[in-house]
């Protein structure tokens, strides 16, 4: 039985989406070269914008870390000023990458069981003229929770600021219209929602924010613009491309589609967590997040305060059983998290949560 992973990515995958990437390929290819551009157009569809409309997509080499610091490293210009928005691990990742750049930039914090205040932001953006670009995560996968990128992006769109929004771990799992969020920049990897396996990432930019980033970045091989320049002109990418996990890419692409789009996956994960939700509260774990700020993408559950707990053997039991969870990353309290999406099931979630149980009864834990 293989082993089913309850994470926020690499996720569990199809047998067909692993065998599209059993077949060595070379990177100048005409099959390849047709499968870059199928992919580069996919990924505008499923953001609801076209070419037509002024929007790119540009694939980077790497985790999904390297395509949001490919983005922040080649867009801040000499006189730019960002500002992070930040309420976990991965709102702080992007303030690293600042300082490693040394870009001008501000972090305005919440806590990290609490959403992004718009009105916060707003009057932040009233009082710091300087700021010319805005960055943010949606799912912040610390715990689980949603940032109201729609009204955060309406404050950007009115304040003239260029919004980036880290969409990781939601992109392929949660209809997103980047226009009518007024994002100019959207950072995901193919390792998430859309279910492929781990090689890329990739940035839908708007192309006339994106041509402003000519010349101006701090690194070779994450230069944003030229990486998309070289893409564009002759099809091909600067350095040697992740042929197997593209081709992987460009089946899961084919699969979202034939389980009924985003829509039909979103659903799919908000069942897991509904199943997830209810069974591990009939069990007696709480979770750290209030419902109305929850996602529906990775859940946080507290440890349980019976001295019997042990997070490294319940993980080792789980991982026995063939389930694979993830530890949690809160400063404030201990909690473990469970993902709801990948090809995981509702059937899946169920047998997670009777393993749960049993692991709870052999080690005499009562919540």
């Amino acid at each position: 039985m293989k082993k089913l992973l309850f994470t926020p990515g690499p996720l569990s995958t199809s047998r067909t989406v692993k065998e599209a990437a059993l077949e060595d390929m070379g990177s100048r290819d005409e099959a390849f070269i047709a499968t870059i551009r199928y992919i580069r157009n996919a990924l505008l569809q499923l953001g609801q914008v076209s070419k037509e409309e002024g929007y790119e997509t540009v694939i980077v080499q790497g985790s999904g870390t390297f395509g949001v610091e490919s983005v922040i490293s080649s867009i801040i210009g000499p006189g730019d000023h960002l500002l992070v928005l930040s309420n976990g691990a991965y709102g702080e990742r992007i303030v690293k990458m600042a300082v490693i750049h040394k870009l001008p930039h501000t972090v305005l914090r919440f806590e990290e069981d609490e959403i992004t205040d718009p009105a916060m932001v707003a009057a932040f953006l009233t009082a710091h003229p300087e700021v010319t670009h805005v960055a943010c995560i949606h799912s912040e996968t610390t715990t689980g929770l949603f940032n109201p990128i729609k009204e955060i992006g309406a404050l950007c769109a009115a304040n003239g600021k260029t919004f980036i929004v880290d969409a990781m771990s939601s992109f392929g799992g949660v209809a997103l219209d980047i226009k009518a969020c007024n994002i100019q920049f959207l950072v995901s990897s193919s390792n998430k929602c859309i279910e492929g396996i781990p090689g890329f990432a990739f940035a839908i930019a708007q192309r006339e924010a994106l041509q402003k980033a000519k010349g101006q970045a701090r690194s070779l091989s994450l230069d944003l613009y030229d990486q998309w320049y070289g893409l564009e002109t002759s099809g091909q990418f600067r350095f040697t491309p992740p042929t197997l996990s593209m081709m992987a890419f460009r089946q899961a692409l084919k699969e979202l589609e034939e389980e009924g789009g985003i829509a039909a996956r979103e659903k799919r994960y908000r069942t897991n967590k509904s199943i997830l939700d209810n069974g591990m509260a009939a069990l007696g774990f709480k979770q750290y997040l209030k419902p109305e700020i929850q996602g529906h993408i990775i859940t946080s559950f507290l440890y349980p305060e019976h001295p019997a707990f042990n997070f490294e053997t319940f993980y080792r039991k789980l991982s026995d059983r063939n389930f694979v969870i993830y530890p949690g990353k809160l400063s404030k309290t201990n909690a473990f998290r469970i993902g709801n999406i990948g090809q995981i099931f509702p059937e899946d979630v169920a047998a997670l949560v009777k393993a749960i149980g049993e692991i709870l009864q052999e080690e005499n834990i009562s919540i």
